[in-house]
């Protein structure tokens, strides 16, 4: 039977609950790039976010197999003693890591596919706006959201993980 306090509380949980569907749940993209963010957030906000790149562990829990396997091949291709393709944490979009704050917000998300964005404001003011601004492709693999390209700007210069990593395949 359908009490009068029922009633109230369904109807306040119908209200209520659009409310926290809009929160991201844990391992969709949005929560992914809070994590990493956070964590390149804490203390002076200087100590980046390399951790998604570091080791193949770490590559594997944060990027698709695509961007692993090519990753892998760019580094290869590597002649020893130099500098890999990647030379710059791409997540600060930085030689020298600064995050103070950030903001995600999603541009399109599908079944199986997912574009988001990460405005990055750090302690100091001397970088562009563009330059801010870190846009994240995501593909769903086995279950689970996994980055398939990172791009930005530097000094105005657009770039893409995946494009600077087939270019040098080429050289």
């Amino acid at each position: 039977m359908l009490t009068r306090r029922s009633f109230i509380a369904a109807s306040l949980l119908a209200a209520i609950k659009p409310a926290f569907a809009q929160a991201p749940a844990p391992g969709d993209p949005a929560a992914i790039l809070t994590a990493i963010y956070t964590r390149a957030a804490k203390g002076k906000g200087d100590g980046g976010a390399a951790f998604v790149t570091e080791n193949k562990a770490a590559k594997a829990r944060y990027l698709s197999r695509a961007l692993v396997a090519l990753w892998a091949k760019a580094d290869a291709h590597t002649p020893k003693g130099d500098v890999g393709p990647i030379d710059f944490d791409p997540v600060t979009n930085s030689q020298e890591p600064d995050v103070k704050s950030f903001k995600v917000d999603a541009e399109k998300t599908e079944a199986d596919k997912a574009t988001l964005t990460v405005t990055i404001t750090g302690h100091r003011n001397d970088r562009k706006p563009a330059d801010q601004i870190v846009r994240y492709d995501f593909v769903r693999e086995a279950g689970g959201w996994k980055i398939d390209d990172i791009k930005g700007s530097s000094d105005g210069e657009a770039w893409s993980i995946r494009k600077m990593l087939t270019e040098s395949l080429k050289s």
